[in-house]
């Protein structure tokens, strides 16, 4: 039995020639070169312009607003006067703990010198919450830590594990750049600085405690130089108001854009 045969009607490779010998068009790219139009050179002379005198104040209510803007941004909210509490929600047989500005306070009653007074709320030994305690017969505000009681002005008045007739101790101060500890003197353990407690500016205004949120010395008398902003109406007997104070977990940014945004 022979095997059918097909004729194949695709040629041979070697029959295949190329059939675009020559290139179906051609690009000249010989460019004329273009006249070009030459200028003259400009002449310039220079001018000297002299001015009688310089204007620093600010011409327009761009520039001022732009001033005030870098006031605020120096503003320094530690320096200034703000309210704790009204007197009328405080009590002067117990201390009272308040957050302002970021810090805690404690308010409380001095009946030595018959005024209110704001304290850091940390004692000095083991930074409990001096809010917590109590004022002792005495008129001292005492910690419910350690018994330790302070009078008007942070100092510690007593101490119960160290009685005033006691041994004096060392009192050290650390030197920060050699990282070493400096004995200064021996005193009794109440009368050293270390167990003061931070005093705050305070004065009360329109029914309301003020101060001032600066522990420093310098600020001692700020109330002779500074005062907080009176408002005459509290003080008229025919204007009726109410005073009262609530604590909301939220800062002064978040009711800044609440009112005026």
């Amino acid at each position: 039995m022979e095997a059918l045969r097909v004729p194949s009607l695709v040629p041979p490779p070697s029959l295949i020639r190329p059939q675009l010998s020559k290139p179906i068009f051609t690009l000249a790219f010989n460019q004329k070169t273009r006249n070009l139009t030459h200028f003259a050179r400009p002449k310039f002379k220079n001018f000297t312009a002299i001015s009688p005198s310089v204007s620093t104040e600010p011409t327009s209510p761009l520039e001022q607003e732009t001033e005030t803007h870098d006031q605020d941004e120096n503003f320094d909210w530690f320096s200034e006067w703000y309210a704790v509490m009204p007197v009328c929600d405080l009590d002067k047989r117990a201390p009272h703990g308040k957050k302002v500005m970021g810090l805690d306070v404690v308010v409380w009653w001095d009946k030595n010198e018959n005024s209110w007074k704001v304290f850091d709320d940390r004692c000095p030994h083991r930074l409990a919450p001096l809010s917590e305690g109590r004022i002792d017969q005495w008129g001292r505000l005492q910690c419910v830590y350690h018994g330790w009681c302070f009078g008007g002005s942070g100092d510690c008045k007593f101490i119960p594990q160290a009685p005033p007739d006691g041994p004096p101790v060392n009192d050290f101060t650390c030197d920060f750049l050699s990282n070493n500890f400096i004995l200064t003197k021996c005193v009794q353990v109440h009368t050293s600085q270390k167990a003061c407690v931070a005093v705050y500016p305070s004065t009360v205004q329109n029914g309301i405690v003020w101060f001032w949120p600066n522990t420093d010395p310098q600020y001692k008398d700020i109330l002779m130089k500074k005062k907080p902003p009176y408002i005459s109406e509290l003080d008229d007997p025919s204007f009726t108001f109410q005073m009262y104070t609530r604590d909301i977990p939220y800062g002064y940014a978040h009711f800044t854009c609440f009112l005026f945004g």
